[in-house]
């Protein structure tokens, strides 16, 4: 049986280019989004849900329990941007931002992740940002969220040591994604989708004796 992998956000960006890379490896892929319509092809198993909501997280771990087989990589990619500043972001961005990249996250995780304890064995990718480490003064909620993401992930880390279950953060830089769609850059002064997942690949390809905590990748040129 192949290994398989759970990818949030996965229908795009960043997210399919995690899903294709660990299907060219080998592996099977339950790829999560709203819209799952353009997510086709061999090993790929499509499941719609909207994480920004509980609801929606318990049916995609339903379904993964449902498939009976281990986990292997959990990448908890599902997040959304909108820019602004605290003091005049609209009513709500913050619960918006909140509950879709941190909340499913944590319940994502926690649905998950007795299993891999049990087994002893298993991999969990959250996707961080350079917003997690850098604030800057559009960030607003978004910045706070991915602030959060990070420190999600370094309490994982500490709890999960004993289990095996290995836990990495990737802070990606700009990546030439649909969220960048209109800036009039280069698209070589951009990171390609691909250089995350390749990235990522290399985290889950290491021996079980070492883990890589977090992988911090920006532009050649540095951030935009």
């Amino acid at each position: 049986m192949k290994k398989l992998i759970v990818v949030t956000g996965g229908s795009k960006g960043i997210g399919r280019a995690i899903v294709d890379k660990f299907v060219q490896e080998g592996y099977e892929a339950v790829v999560c989004a709203r819209n799952v319509a353009d997510v086709d092809g061999p090993d790929r198993l499509p499941f719609a849900a909207d994480l920004s909501t509980r609801a929606g997280v318990d049916a995609l771990v339903e379904y993964v329990r449902g498939l009976n087989r281990p986990v292997d990589v959990l990448v908890n990619n599902t997040g959304t941007f909108q820019p602004g500043q605290i003091h005049n972001e609209a009513e709500g961005t913050f619960e918006q931002l909140m509950n879709t990249n941190v909340a499913s996250a944590y319940h994502l995780t926690r649905g998950l992740v007795g299993d891999m304890m049990a087994r002893r064995d298993g991999h969990i990718i959250m996707m961080c940002s350079t917003a997690s480490i850098t604030a800057y003064t559009n960030g607003g909620s978004y910045c706070i969220s991915k602030f959060a993401l990070l420190g999600m992930s370094r309490v994982l880390r500490e709890e999960l040591k004993p289990s095996g279950v290995r836990v990495t953060a990737v802070l990606p830089g700009a990546t030439l994604t649909a969220s960048w769609e209109g800036v009039d850059l280069p698209a070589d002064r951009f990171m390609q989708p691909t250089d995350v997942a390749d990235a990522i690949w290399t985290a889950c390809s290491l021996p079980k004796t070492a883990v890589l905590e977090e992988i911090l990748l920006r532009p050649q040129l540095g951030d935009i």
